[in-house]
């Protein structure tokens, strides 16, 4: 076999997931879930009247985490991940929904499984750090 007829690898996760018009899929399904499902309700309310603010800086921000074009640093400066999200309350149940509403966003974008548990664990790690509310619910 030949192994410059094999199609590359992604360098990027950002190439993995298939560039802007998938990262955008993703984050819009994940918006329109949080919006929807109930098992999400509280991650919901803690976004406020209108979610158009946080799906922008979302696509933004994921674009450039994954690889991509540094569309939110461009515009904002470094993310300050946990800063900027200091005045949201956030524990457990807040960070258990995202996540959970993350994978269902994926899973019905259709990221690569191979992906898909790559990122599970990346987000897990950094909505946990983002918690700024202890104990349980």
């Amino acid at each position: 076999m030949n192994t410059s007829e094999s199609p590359a690898s992604p360098s990027t996760p950002f190439e993995w997931i298939g560039g802007e018009a998938r990262v955008r899929a993703l984050v819009d399904r994940f918006y329109d879930l949080m919006d929807i499902e109930p098992a999400y309700h509280e991650l919901r309310v803690a976004h406020g009247n209108t979610l158009d603010d946080a799906r922008q800086k979302l696509y933004w921000f994921l674009c450039g985490w994954l690889g991509g074009p540094s569309h939110y640093e461009d515009r904002f400066g470094h993310p300050r991940l946990r800063q900027r999200h200091m005045p949201f309350s956030i524990g457990i149940q807040e960070r258990d929904q995202w996540l959970a509403c993350m994978d269902q966003a994926m899973g019905e974008t259709g990221v690569p499984e191979d992906l898909r548990v790559r990122l599970r664990e990346s987000f897990f790690k950094t909505a946990d750090w983002m918690r700024n509310r202890a104990g349980g619910v």
